[in-house]
């Protein structure tokens, strides 16, 4: 009931950001989202809603410019919150290039980035290289822990703006296509794709506890044992 509650407040604050802001929520939502948890799924498939024109009074503009109501406003948010994400994953990069695993394993509790996170995402990245950032953005939770680490680790630059801007479109236009389908009744798919959020979080879980398991089992073996 407790977990209920604060995801109810978190989904008022979100849409009354959406609904009085527009496009500009979305972007800096999206920007935020890039390093630490914004609720990214609510506010995708709300701005989907809003470019429906399912909700009354509610329209997406931009600089005094409004967009039509359907397929144009359904890129334009989906646009917004692809970019705000690429902006704020390169300044996420960037700073974890800048302070370094000893300062964010001192300090790195203001963006929920202990030790023994930065381990599991050190073992995410040796595991999938590259494609460790892919499989990042598309996956719920994990998604909002990459940036970071991937400047600590220095993953190449090139290489992770590109898929970090595949994984941040497809999870924009997913969301967004979801929410301009479902109109005035997003907040139904959004419950019910709550859950699928739940089983996502449990099966990341148990791919880092079976990474973790390999590695130690692996250190244990004897030592004329071939690895």
């Amino acid at each position: 009931m407790l977990v209920a509650n604060v995801l109810s407040e978190i989904t008022d604050v979100v849409t009354d950001a959406i609904g009085n802001q527009g496009l500009y929520a979305v972007f800096f939502l999206m920007l935020i989202d890039a390093v630490f948890p914004a609720a990214s799924e609510v506010v995708m498939v709300y701005a989907g809603a809003v470019a429906s024109g399912a909700l009354v009074g509610q329209s997406v503009t931009l600089f005094g410019y409004e967009f039509a109501e359907g397929f144009p406003a359904y890129v334009a948010m989906a646009t917004a919150g692809t970019i705000g994400y690429l902006i704020g994953s390169i300044g996420g990069w960037a700073l974890g290039d800048y302070l370094g695993r000893p300062w964010l394993e001192q300090h790195g509790r203001w963006l929920h980035l202990s030790s023994e996170k930065l381990d599991r995402a050190e073992r995410w990245f040796d595991r999938w290289e590259e494609w460790a950032v892919f499989l990042g953005r598309v996956t719920p939770v994990i998604r909002s822990f990459i940036s970071v680490p991937a400047g600590v680790f220095r993953a190449r630059f090139g290489p992770y703006v590109w898929l970090t801007l595949l994984g941040s479109a497809i999870w924009c236009f997913a969301f967004a296509g979801a929410g301009w389908a479902a109109g005035a009744n997003w907040e139904s798919f959004h419950e019910a794709f709550r859950y699928v959020d739940y089983l996502v979080a449990v099966g990341v879980v148990a791919l880092v506890a079976w990474l973790g398991w390999r590695i130690v089992k692996r250190r244990r073996k004897p030592a004329d044992e071939p690895a």
